[in-house]
């Protein structure tokens, strides 16, 4: 296809409302069309080539079709690309000239979302997928005093692994998270006793949200955010009730799930907001869920624009509060140099580089900035049938990571960090690099 449209815009890019309550949203013969369509004005721009496989898979179909050109390609054979998109964002926030506003109306993620709930609404999806991306129930019961250590015992067990990738398709050389039987939402100890001390840009009270991953995998995480809080004196509190956000079932294409646990998650996130809380969550997905794909699957929930408006990135509303004149800046532990990476889903908020930012304010600390995908997103990574690819898309960042010979490395979400390390260590390169989330590297340069 002859690209003889105008490239790009003056105008800020914007995101329409997901249609995903209408029968078209999930008529085959529909997206098929508009799979065609986009895919011809990117098989004609090929600008995204290097973000992820969804692209390269692409264009090897044009390629080796009899035409070469989108037309020749199989429509079954669709699916090989949208199965390679794990939703990052990347090529919507950071590559595509022709997003809307531009005529063309290009949004590779949220058609690639489409297709995947299609896909889910057909019933032709893995039983392993629906369990991965049951996090609250893999918790539950993984995080059982005992069966905890069953459960993570097993994941380092090459045989077991070994079946579990046969049998399940989990692949058997991915390192897995361990889980926590000492969860964080019944160990954590928030202090809410510090007068509320508002900003000019930021709430002075913050609730916080504790997200799967932290409440059953990495409390650690939760509790030095918890420890900075109170050392900055500021009251803090925990959601009373919470769920899922809905994100790993969002990129499972389960729509009616993200709605249920919306239904669960936004009537508590909302009186919050209205009652003046900051909302805090130390994933980057789960706060890009609040911040932006639940407000395009619920444009006109008033409840669900209250929330966008009151969740924050924890190194976000540590800046603003900085920027206030609120947050201490006594440091006392030096960090040497920390090769950071930022998170897709973090990079996607608009923001800009609120960790390294606040990072770069301890003294005798080096930040070295990695923007890059990872590879890994929150399941997609662990399948057997991905994880070369992950791996692959990954080197890039495992060797800028450790180029440096950094002190630490480090990312806002664990998932990333954890494969970063793996990524160094299976390169076989010379590290001498600790692994820490950025929040528990705050606390470490405050000396808590």
């Amino acid at each position: 296809m002859a690209i003889t449209v105008k490239e790009g815009s003056l105008e800020k890019p914007t995101r329409h409302a997901l249609d995903w309550k209408s029968a078209d949203f999930y008529d085959q013969e529909s997206v098929n069309k508009e799979l065609e369509r986009v895919f011809d004005i990117c098989h004609g721009c090929r600008r995204c080539v290097s973000l992820c496989t969804a692209f390269p898979t692409l264009f090897d179909l044009v390629d080796n079709s009899k035409t070469m050109e989108v037309d020749g390609v199989a429509k079954a054979d669709f699916a090989q690309v949208v199965d390679q998109c794990y939703l990052c964002d990347m090529c919507y926030m950071t590559k595509c000239p022709y997003v809307p506003p531009h005529e063309w109306n290009i949004d590779f993620p949220h058609l690639m979302l489409r297709a995947k709930a299609v896909k889910f609404k057909k019933g032709e999806v893995k039983f392993r997928d629906k369990l991965l991306s049951n996090t609250d129930a893999m918790g539950k019961l993984a995080s059982i005093p005992v069966v905890v250590q069953v459960v993570n015992a097993v994941n380092k067990m090459g045989v077991a692994r070994s079946a579990l990738d046969s049998v399940l398709g989990v692949h058997k050389d991915r390192v897995l998270p361990e889980y926590d039987s000492a969860k964080f939402r019944s160990t954590a100890k928030p202090n809410n006793s510090f007068a509320v001390r508002d900003g000019a840009q930021t709430p002075g009270k913050v609730a916080l949200y504790s997200t799967c991953y932290v409440n059953y995998n990495e409390p650690g995480i939760g509790h030095d955010l918890l420890k900075i809080l109170a050392h900055n004196e500021i009251p803090a509190k925990l959601v009373e009730k919470e769920v899922c956000c809905g994100m790993p079932k969002f990129e499972l294409g389960d729509l009616e799930a993200v709605a249920r646990n919306k239904a669960i998650n936004i009537p508590v996130l909302a009186k919050l907001a209205l009652d003046g809380y900051a909302i805090l969550t130390a994933v980057p997905s789960c706060t890009l869920m609040y911040k932006q794909e639940l407000p395009l699957m619920f444009p006109d929930d008033p409840d669900v624009k209250a929330v966008a408006e009151a969740m924050y990135d924890p190194f976000e509303y540590f800046v603003l509060r900085q920027k206030d004149g609120l947050l201490k800046t006594d440091f006392k532990q030096p960090l040497g140099k920390v090769s950071y990476h930022i998170p897709c889903h973090l990079r996607v908020q608009n923001m800009g580089q609120k960790t390294r930012e606040m990072l770069e304010k301890i003294p005798d600390t080096k930040v070295t900035t990695v923007e890059r995908c990872a590879g890994h997103d929150g399941t997609w990574g662990v399948k057997s049938e991905y994880y070369e690819n992950s791996m692959k898309i990954g080197r890039p960042v495992f060797r800028q990571m450790n180029e440096p010979q950094p002190d630490y490395i480090s990312s806002d979400c664990a998932i990333a960090g954890r494969h970063i390390q793996q990524g160094i260590h299976e390169t076989n390169a010379q590290s001498k690099a600790e692994k820490q989330h950025s929040l528990t590297l705050l606390r470490i340069a405050y000396g808590l």
